[in-house]
């Protein structure tokens, strides 16, 4: 008989002590926080039932009955923040808001990281994206089957040209074989209407089944004018045909969501939590412009009459899955994206004539995208050999214009005719990536060691066709990028892992890469650049027991050659940026997950994060030293923590959680932060199960920020800073109130 730990008593003694440092350190960050700007309490409400057993990285899953008792909208992206290593944040209750949203792993950025969605790359997800989409627009939340998070560092085949850190893969809830109608109708706070359908064909023939969905979501924001709306259509089909499958999907969005203003520590302080921009009150707006201000505002920049983000996105797919034998396959998938975006922004800066103070200022994207994604396994003896390959061609357009405007007036749609042109550039991008990967067996599968590497080729050609910017050709190479990893089975239930891996960053085309300099200012620095490159260690320790389950882990991580986009004046203004390598970045931390089952019905997750990233090297800002050598990376909080119990039957279900984020800081000096803060959330609902015609009807209410807490969400949002001793930097979005939704679901 094979010996188990001891483990309950000693999970329970290191996660109530790592819970008591969280306390702790809220406590003592809460106590050293300006009182206006006072901490809260929120957690997300699934649980995570699988912990990456037999995987050589740190990976955690969360399935499709996890993601089912989030409120529905909720981007796929928010139900992660419970697992370690993992931030979110955003300003709205279903951080879905793409301005506001932050996502980190391990002190790196959303930018950082890789995102695929059935295999195929989102990009880095960004909000001026260039190569991609966000999840909430690639795919209703609905339709989403399980989502696999990989802290430390992504698969080595993964689609991604932004994976300094981990990946994200995101997959698509596959047709169901039994016919019918899946529907969820959902009404809550701020008038708050969300609509799901979905049609299932099931099996035909044995061989097709299908699905085609719609979601219609409207809702206003939580303060301020102005609504967050969203229109999808999704579908998929499955062809099976012996032992192979075609597969296709083809999804449609158009979004549009009304912007918060941008705060500062400052206005905080001087106008509240509640304070937004000037929507509907035209005339407010027009004498802000004029220097008459009113209420406590005393600066321009203190509130805009209004901003806002339109987004419409296609994209498709098909996969053929051959299995040549039963020990050799090959899957290839080729794609399509299309994407029409414009950034709208209400300025005082450019006046529209001499009668009227304020233009709309936007800034315009286009984005048409093919690639192709193709892996062949095979296994021969001991040995699973993977290769593959990767190719995209993005054709990117970044636009700034102008467009007058006399008066309050509904301008969420897509303009055209501007008055002025700032710049305008096209960006022509073409990825090719290979891999080849091999993992050994042996000690009769007890333990797994594979090592690979992957080469990597991203070419940039920016033509400027207005203004100042910059053109030229860019390239970034690598051509030996390694991986390496085991997984050691010590019992059926313990087993011990351990990765090694270098990734690279390719440069990014856009508004805000090195292109948005300008062409004097690019021809000086270009041949000081060099992509971002990172190297990432990961070892740790899984576990599992009839009513236990988690895994704790250990991490390294050196990232060279860090490149910064300097903001050279604020953010409506939009003056051309400096783009210089500021160094090193050195990370290491701990990471720990622990779920508890008591019976049946009851169970207990807790996670925790300890992130030490700290800047190596200093720069220099207009020949200024910037002296951040040994201070803490911009919104890398050192703690988070997670706790959440759960309740299950056959009729109710219920979930509460609470998830503390410790102190970020905003500058690169750490002379401003925010502080640390809890959030709850609370998730409950009632089975009916059948009633007539209606199958599985469940009634549903979701209440985010339970005890309706004050808190500073988003940092960044205009970029960080070197220094802001006076807290005057509008970077940063306040957390959205208490909301209360009701969802009915069901079928037929």
């Amino acid at each position: 008989m094979q010996q188990r730990f001891p483990l309950k008593p000693l999970c329970l003694v290191v996660l109530q002590a790592l819970a008591c440092h969280a306390y702790a350190a809220a406590d003592a960050a809460d106590a050293a926080a300006d009182s206006s700007v006072a901490g809260a309490i929120v957690g997300p409400v699934q649980t995570v039932e699988i912990t990456g057993r037999g995987q050589s990285r740190q990976v955690q899953n969360i399935n499709k009955a996890d993601l089912a008792e989030a409120l529905p909208g909720t981007s796929p992206l928010k139900v992660l923040e419970k697992l370690p290593g993992v931030n979110f944040q955003s300003a709205d209750p279903f951080g879905a808001y793409e301005w506001s949203t932050r996502f980190s792993v391990r002190g790196f950025n959303q930018n950082q990281l890789g995102f695929t969605l059935d295999g195929v790359p989102l990009g880095d997800m960004s909000y001026g994206n260039n190569n991609g989409l966000h999840i909430s627009r690639a795919i209703s939340s609905e339709n989403v089957g399980n989502v696999t998070v990989s802290q430390g560092a992504g698969a080595v085949g993964t689609a991604s040209t932004s994976n300094l850190g981990g990946t994200v893969q995101f997959f698509t809830l596959a047709p169901s074989e039994q016919r019918g109608l899946t529907f969820a109708q959902t009404f809550g706070s701020d008038s708050t209407s969300r609509t799901f359908a979905r049609v299932d064909t099931g099996l035909i023939g044995n061989a097709v089944k299908a699905y085609i969905s719609g979601t219609r979501q409207r809702t206003d924001k939580t303060k301020g004018g102005g609504g967050q709306d969203q229109d999808q259509l999704n579908s998929q089909f499955v062809f099976n045909f012996g032992e192979n499958s075609l597969t296709g999907f083809l999804n449609y969005s158009d979004r549009r969501e009304v912007d918060y203003q941008d705060v500062s520590l400052e206005m905080v302080r001087r106008l509240g939590y509640g304070w937004d921009n000037y929507q509907p009150d035209w005339q407010r707006a027009v004498d802000a412009a004029r220097n008459k201000f009113s209420g406590a505002v005393n600066s321009l920049d203190d509130a805009y009459y209004s901003a806002g983000g339109l987004r419409k996105d296609t994209i498709g797919g098909l996969t053929l899955n051959l299995n040549f034998t039963s020990n050799l396959a090959l899957k290839t998938t080729i794609y399509h994206h299309d994407n029409d975006g414009q950034g709208h922004w209400y300025t005082p800066y450019v006046a529209t004539d001499a009668a009227n103070p304020i233009s709309l200022r936007t800034t315009e994207y286009s984005i048409g995208r093919d690639g192709v994604t193709s892996d062949l396994t095979w296994e021969v003896g001991n040995h699973t050999i993977t290769a593959g390959l990767w190719g995209e061609r993005a054709n990117h357009n970044a636009t700034r214009n102008y467009y007058k405007v006399t008066g309050p007036a509904d301008t969420m749609f897509f303009l055209a005719n501007p008055f002025r042109t700032d710049f305008k550039q096209n960006f022509v991008t073409t990825t090719s990536q290979y891999y080849v990967s091999d993992t050994l067996s042996a000690m009769d599968g007890k333990l797994k060691i594979n090592a690979g590497f992957k080469a990597m080729d991203v070419d940039i050609k920016a033509t400027n066709i207005i203004g100042t910017r910059a053109a030229g050709d860019l390239d970034a190479e690598k051509k030996f990028l390694p991986q390496a990893g085991f997984n050691y089975a010590i019992s059926s239930d313990d087993e011990v892992f351990g990765s090694a891996s270098k990734n690279m960053r390719a440069f990014q085309p856009g508004v805000n890469g090195p292109f948005s300099q300008t062409q004097a200012a690019y021809n000086a620095g270009v041949g000081k650049l060099k992509p971002e490159t990172s190297v990432n260690l990961d070892f740790g320790y899984r576990f599992k027991r009839a009513d236990i389950q988690g895994s704790v882990a250990v991490y390294n991580a050196r990232f060279d050659d860090r490149l910064l986009s300097v903001a050279t004046c604020a953010g409506i203004v939009g003056c051309p940026s400096t783009f210089v390598n500021v160094g090193k970045i050195d990370t290491k931390g701990l990471e720990a997950i622990a779920v508890w089952k008591f019976n049946r019905e009851i169970s207990w997750f807790n996670s925790y994060t300890f992130n030490d990233s700290k800047y190596k090297s200093d720069y220099t800002d207009n020949n200024k030293l910037v002296a951040v050598n040994g201070k803490q990376v911009v919104d890398a909080p050192r703690s988070l923590f997670n706790t959440e119990v759960s309740y299950e039957s056959g009729t109710w279900f219920a979930r509460v959680g609470g998830k503390y984020t410790g102190k970020r800081y905003y500058t690169y000096l750490n002379d401003a932060g925010v502080p640390s803060f809890w959030l709850a959330n609370l998730s409950a609902g009632y089975k009916l199960k059948s009633l007539g015609m209606l199958k599985d009807l469940s009634l549903q209410v979701n209440v985010t920020n339970l005890f309706d807490k004050q808190y500073i969400s988003s940092i960044g949002t205009n970029g960080f800073q070197a220094s802001d001793v006076g807290g005057t930097a509008q970077t940063l979005l306040t957390g959205a109130p208490r909301q209360v939704f009701f969802t009915l679901n069901g079928k037929l």
